[in-house]
């Protein structure tokens, strides 16, 4: 990881979804949890040939681990996936 990709700023996630808390926690990077606190898992933005793409991982039990569940092409397609 670069200084530069440290040294961006954490923003807010550019969709709502209903029923759930979607929180930044590093540049690209945001925590999905449901509004009581449960943690589900993260989505991360990132491009691939020069496009915006959006990746979803769900925590396993534990909270540890966590599985994959796709690659979208946009922020609230990636969220739909935790309700």
């Amino acid at each position: 990881m670069s200084a530069t990709t440290l040294a961006r700023p954490r923003e807010s996630f550019p969709a709502r979804v209903p029923g759930l808390t979607i929180t930044p926690v590093a540049a690209s990077l945001w925590r999905v949890s449901r509004p009581g606190g449960a943690v589900l898992g993260h989505i991360e933005r990132h491009e691939l040939g020069g496009l915006e793409r959006w990746s979803a991982r769900r925590l396993m039990s534990g909270g540890i681990r966590s599985m994959p569940l796709g690659e979208f092409w946009s922020a609230s397609d990636a969220a739909e996936c935790f309700r």
